[in-house]
């Protein structure tokens, strides 16, 4: 068992590697009276193309496949529903997929044995069938009619659609109705075997917990499974260029007030002798002073009444690249549109304007470490984002200064940019 100290956070995660490769984390809180659990495969809806365990040739499968995966792990063989299972031991049970990863999860105070054990087996006993991956295309259809009239849904698409060229994030994580009615149990298999194996999962669990007791029980369930030898999963790579696919495009949709985004695509690689995880810390310091909800030219916007609200500030991580995204309400895009490119212009920060912004992000990393669910989640996504917990983020955000912001920031092409706009459909 290992230890890893969240340094300046007071809070220790224990690990354990087991033989059949699942990596196991338990972040013990005594001081709460919940435990969340969470069973994760580094598997989303980027890997569209990859070459299948036990084959020699790359293969593409239908967008949305990993999201319809998703959805099929809670249908048992044995007819045991997952849900009613978690429900009647007063725990509550969800799934969710992102471009990166799928995870099953549940949180409850008590019947901690039965329920990780539940989540281990019900996530580990894949059932496909002809009939019911049929059935399930008429709710995925319906789930993906109905994000289809939901116009946040249709702007954040269509950001990424056009700020995209190669990069599997262009497309919908849920896929279209085309790509879903061609799946195939047979696809499903594929996918899973390739990619649900327990050496590229992983269990993070925080809460009322002993670390020893969590490991021991899911050594014994792991232990009663036999799964094949994995070798390395080839997905295929992607070259993503700095510029945009589509400059601007004007969605109609029933909605009262337009909504409008300006998408910046910067490529944090080219910024030279500064990591691309630091590059990051500083672009998101850099909007956030800009263009966050207690910036000056949000205040200047809202007095103006060029906006109806705060702006909208959405960060998308896309491997090499991010894309920032400054979205509003507003009856006067023309007007919006001068104001975000006249101020991204403007590369200047004061240092007190940066330390102000460092304060904040420390206040919330010391709020986190009472949070169960956010310690958690920030375990999940440091795993699989960097195979590692990151576990000095206090460190690093005092480290940030004045100077080094400024070289990256002069750095960085802002010239890379779509629009996005929905309006009334009259």
């Amino acid at each position: 068992m290992n230890k890893i100290e969240l340094k300046h956070l007071n809070q220790t995660v224990y690990h354990n590697r087991l033989d059949n490769g699942l990596n196991v984390y338990v972040l013990p809180k005594n001081d709460v009276n919940n435990i969340y659990a969470t069973f994760t495969t580094n598997y989303g809806s980027n890997e569209v193309e990859f070459v299948p365990i036990g084959e020699k040739k790359m293969i593409k499968v239908p967008l949305g496949i990993a999201h319809f995966l998703e959805h099929k792990m809670f249908e048992q063989e044995d007819g045991v529903d997952p849900f009613q299972f978690f429900g009647e031991r007063g725990s509550d049970a969800n799934a969710n997929t992102n471009n990166y990863k799928t995870t099953y999860l549940f949180s409850g105070p008590e019947f901690f044995e039965e329920n990780i054990n539940c989540l281990l087996d019900y996530v580990q006993s894949p059932y496909f069938t002809d009939e019911n991956v049929e059935k399930e295309k008429g709710i995925i259809e319906q789930e993906i009619k109905m994000y289809q009239d939901d116009s946040y849904t249709k702007l954040y698409e269509a950001i990424l659609s056009n700020s995209l060229i190669n990069n599997p994030m262009k497309d919908p994580i849920i896929g279209d109705i085309k790509n879903v009615r061609t799946i195939t149990k047979e696809d499903l298999y594929k996918c899973y075997n390739t990619f649900y194996h327990p050496s590229n999962m992983f269990v993070v669990v925080t809460g009322n917990v002993e670390p020893e007791n969590v490991f021991k029980i899911i050594e014994e369930n792991q232990a009663k499974k036999k799964f094949p030898k994995q070798n390395e999963i080839i997905v295929k790579d992607f070259k993503e260029p700095d510029k945009v696919k589509k400059k601007k495009e004007v969605i109609k949709m029933n909605v009262t007030v337009p909504k409008i985004s300006i998408n910046y695509k910067i490529n944090c690689d080219k910024i030279k002798d500064i990591s691309p995880r630091r590059v990051r810390q500083y672009l998101s310091l850099f909007f956030d002073i800009k263009f966050g909800s207690t910036s000056l030219a949000n205040e200047k916007l809202r007095e103006e009444k060029i906006i109806t609200d705060s702006i909208d500030g959405v960060v998308v991580d896309a491997i090499s690249h991010v894309i920032y995204c400054t979205a509003c309400e507003t009856e006067k895009e023309d007007l919006f549109i001068e104001a975000i490119t006249k101020e991204i212009k403007n590369k200047e920060v004061s240092k007190e304007e940066l330390e102000r912004k460092k304060k904040s992000i420390i206040s919330s990393l010391i709020f986190m470490s009472d949070n169960i669910f956010r310690l958690n989640d920030k375990v999940t996504a440091d795993l699989n984002r960097y195979q590692e917990i990151i576990n000095n983020n206090y460190e690093e955000i005092k480290s940030l200064n004045i100077d080094e912001f400024n070289k990256v920031i002069e750095q960085i092409d802002f010239s890379n940019y779509n629009i996005v706009i929905v309006k009334k459909d009259v």
